[in-house]
């Protein structure tokens, strides 16, 4: 089944999800994909500086590993395609209007939004507001 394109459909479906859950963002110089794979991640990105890996809080405190911020995930129901343009920038932009800090993970099917966990309630707020209009 492919994903939806339209901006305005996409935004009055978000459908918006808090994961169960803290997260924190690692990096390892030096790494691979799969070395650290007993962390368990739920998100990998390859970057020039060393692999960063998305784990749980409660892993990262548990191996003993350095992370700056804590995080909730919040998965958005949409299946969203991977062609549809606007939708991160409409909704990074909409959460930063309130002082919300939005990380972005897109997948094949969802987009997963990482926001400071202490704001994670009210940004659940501030998208479903999305669902109560025709418009974006």
């Amino acid at each position: 089944m492919a994903g939806q394109k339209s901006l305005q459909r996409l935004l009055r479906s978000l459908a918006p999800e808090l994961v169960q859950g803290e997260f924190v963002f690692c990096t390892f110089e030096n790494s691979t994909y799969g070395d650290h794979a007993k962390l368990r991640p739920i998100a990998a990105c390859m970057e020039v500086e060393g692999l960063t890996l998305v784990v749980p809080r409660t892993t990262a405190d548990d191996a003993g590993l350095t992370y700056e911020g804590v995080f909730r995930c919040i998965t958005l129901g949409v299946h969203s395609s991977l062609e549809a343009t606007g939708l991160t920038a409409e909704v990074a932009g909409k959460l930063a209007g309130h002082g919300i800090a939005a990380n972005v993970i897109a997948a094949f099917y969802h987009d997963h939004i990482f926001v400071q966990a202490e704001k994670a309630q009210r940004a659940i707020g501030i998208l479903l507001e999305y669902n109560d209009n025709t418009t974006p």
